[in-house]
């Protein structure tokens, strides 16, 4: 990062580096061959301070895009979630293998537009309509999948490996995530997402994503201020309130321009630009209350969803034309920017750098391995009334952190908690839980899916579909 990008940051926040490095984009596509003149805004001094020139942007920017989508296939060709193939592909194209691309400030503000855009993807599918389906049951996997990784993760690493306390929060805070992506694609392939161990584990997803989201906001303020008093919590549950409150008024009046100009508009392409402002300005928001802007992304989902439980979701699931539009329109362009972002990750690691021969990362990622996947279980025992097959079954669906947990440990990177290999060893423990969960539930589900606990519970929610 440049020292006048660090110095608007000291000054203006966030919002203005953002509008720098829009900046620095537009004297790239004006610094090939064509000097500025003397009086304009962009003058020659800044070019010459362009941290890359556009032709090299594009072919980097294409490489990223059509890497990501190779890696993907081939990834979900061999049962892995696609978001391993993403990682893979920022690990060859990165400095740990080839060496061809470096995680640049536009490459990383483009992934941010990314992961702001994932997150709104998640809230729109959010669907508070489950835990009616599966009651306490969800609730009770949540809150046990939520809390024993994070205090396990949390212990192992303050009180065995010796990390601050800080550092240790986040080593737990990245624990408490399920990738809804991953498990519902790990259930469609067993064809057990409508199952009645599906419901409550989609349903446990579900308030996990907001917990998660919320302890994230957190461990953002503590890494700020350095403070975790009962005041700044307080202030903190405020701003995240009102935020809360502000985000499905500032929603509810932009599907209300959408539904009222969309019928008079000549030109197409409307409900996309007003969705993506939307998420931008309460991207902003979020910074602007102390939260990180992907709460906003969040947020904008959530208030837009047609199964949350606000009158703003129910007066735009009356407008079902409206609510499709959304879901069409939105769909691939967070399909171009959320890969991008999983390739930084991948970018942002250097393996040539960590010690391979450290018993450190081995140990510790082995250690933390153990306690992502054995407290997530532990959440699906707490059923005490189910058979232990049907814990089973949830608990191991709850296992896979994929994008949840890369989100938490790219925080925790770019906030400059994580070190090199602290890094490095969080993202071996995500890939561990992401890509051998599709193996061994569907193992699982071969060996013990005949068996009366889990046939009585498939027949059970068909009866009911029918």
């Amino acid at each position: 990062m440049s020292e006048t990008c660090r110095s608007i940051m000291g000054q203006w926040g966030h919002a203005r580096c953002v509008n720098k490095a829009l900046s620095s984009l537009l004297e790239i596509t004006h610094s090939r061959g064509r000097p500025f003149a003397s009086g304009s805004l962009l003058t020659q001094e800044a070019t010459h301070r362009t941290p890359m020139e556009a032709a090299t942007f594009f072919i980097q920017l294409a490489g990223i895009l059509i890497a990501a989508r190779i890696a993907a296939e081939m990834a979900t060709r061999f049962g892995a979630p696609s978001v391993i193939g993403e990682l893979a592909a920022g690990v060859l194209l990165g400095p740990s293998v080839l060496g061809w691309i470096e995680p640049t400030e536009v490459i990383r503000l483009l992934a941010e537009i990314g992961v702001i855009l994932l997150l709104f993807e998640v809230g729109l599918e959010t669907d508070l309509g489950r835990l009616t389906k599966s009651g306490g049951r969800s609730v009770a996997v949540a809150l046990g999948g939520f809390v024993i990784p994070f205090a396990m993760g949390y212990g192992v690493s303050r009180f065995f490996f010796g990390f601050d306390t800080l550092l240790a929060l986040f080593v737990g805070g990245t624990l408490t995530a399920t990738s809804i992506g991953v498990t519902v694609r790990i259930l469609r392939d067993v064809s057990r997402q409508d199952s009645r161990e599906g419901q409550i584990v989609l349903g446990a997803a579900v308030i996990d994503d907001v917990l998660g989201v919320l302890l994230l906001a957190l461990l953002y303020e503590f890494s700020q201020t350095g403070d975790l008093s009962a005041v700044n919590f307080a202030r903190l549950a405020l701003f995240i309130g009102l935020f809360f409150a502000i985000a499905p008024l500032v929603a509810k009046f932009t599907a209300t321009l959408i539904g009222h100009y969309h019928r008079v508009s000549q030109m197409p392409g409307l409900v996309a630009t007003m969705i993506v402002s939307l998420v931008l300005v309460l991207a902003w928001l979020a910074h602007i209350v102390g939260a990180p802007e992907l709460l906003g992304g969040f947020a904008a989902g959530l208030a837009l969803s047609r199964r949350f439980f606000l009158p703003f979701g129910v007066s735009l699931a009356q407008n079902h034309q409206l609510a499709d539009e959304i879901d069409r329109d939105m769909k691939p362009i967070v399909q171009l920017f959320t890969p991008i972002f999983f390739v930084t990750v991948g970018l942002s690691l250097d393996l040539r750098e960590v010690e391979w021969t450290s018993a450190f990362i081995w140990l510790f990622s082995l250690s933390v391995g153990f306690v992502a996947i054995a407290g997530k279980i532990a959440g699906g025992y707490l059923l005490v009334r189910e058979h232990w097959l049907m814990r089973s079954a949830v608990g191991m669906a709850m296992v896979p952190r994929g994008e949840v947990g890369l989100i938490f440990a790219e925080l925790g990177r770019s906030a400059g908690i994580f070190g090199g290999q602290t890094y490095a060893a969080m993202v071996l423990v995500i890939a561990y839980t992401t890509l051998f969960s599709p193996f061994w539930i569907k193992l699982f589900y071969r060996l013990f899916g005949t068996r009366p606990a889990l046939v009585e519970a498939q027949g059970a929610i068909d009866g009911k579909g029918g």
